[in-house]
């Protein structure tokens, strides 16, 4: 399968153009620009650099939040735009799995993080399997900081964009991974994409909308509004 593998769930992203599960070239995003300009630029770059033509990729993957919400809905409307127009099939993915699939392959489990604004994080547990795969052990969940602090046992290991603001009062008795395993990289979407599709997993392109972990601020005070 030709793969592309978009994230654009904060501030940076990046592309990813993969066949069968091997990735074959990963651009970033440039971080002086929204993703709205630049994202149609970094696909048309990615497609060149591999030599496909639009019509020769099979399979779009998208990461589908939680995140940013600018960046999630550019991400899943190009994925959606893109996939209609070739004929590809999608799959969403789920952000905390990608940060968890890219950790070093010693880690038997991971908590993964990202913020969700007011002193609140979306936070997800992971364990390795037998098979090499990280999977997850249950359902995220939004969580006030210290709550997530005080669930995980001593020496657990952490990962997920809201270190960047939280790593300096992170609680001794937890340990972060290397700033590089804190982010969703569209490399490590495109492999997780590409088990899924093996597997013969698929999402529906007309019903695929991106993961919020709450609703906006407009969204809450329209609905303030109306109550």
């Amino acid at each position: 399968m030709r793969l592309l593998a978009i994230e654009t769930t904060g501030r940076a992203g990046s592309v990813a153009a993969l066949h069968d599960g091997n990735l074959l070239a990963e651009l970033d995003l440039p971080p002086h620009q929204g993703s709205s300009q630049s994202l149609a630029v970094a696909l048309e770059g990615l497609l060149a650099t591999v030599g496909w033509r639009p019509k020769e990729v099979q399979g779009v993957a998208v990461v589908a939040g939680p995140g940013s919400f600018t960046g999630l809905r550019v991400g899943v409307t190009a994925a959606k735009t893109f996939a209609y127009a070739v004929g590809a099939e999608v799959v969403a993915l789920d952000t905390l799995e990608v940060i968890a699939v890219a950790a070093p392959s010693a880690i038997g489990r991971l908590s993964v993080a990202v913020d969700a604004q007011r002193g609140q994080v979306v936070a997800g547990d992971f364990v390795r399997a037998s098979d090499g795969w990280v999977h997850p052990t249950g359902p995220a969940g939004l969580l006030d900081v210290a709550a997530w602090w005080a669930g995980l046992s001593p020496g657990s290991l952490v990962a997920g964009p809201v270190l960047r603001q939280l790593n300096e009062r992170l609680p001794g008795h937890l340990v972060a991974l290397d700033p590089q395993y804190w982010f969703p990289r569209a490399a490590a979407a495109g492999r997780l994409a590409a088990r899924l599709f093996a597997a013969g997993q698929r999402d529906d392109l007309w019903s695929l909308v991106p993961r919020y972990s709450r609703p906006s601020a407009a969204e809450e005070k329209w609905q303030a509004k109306r109550r």
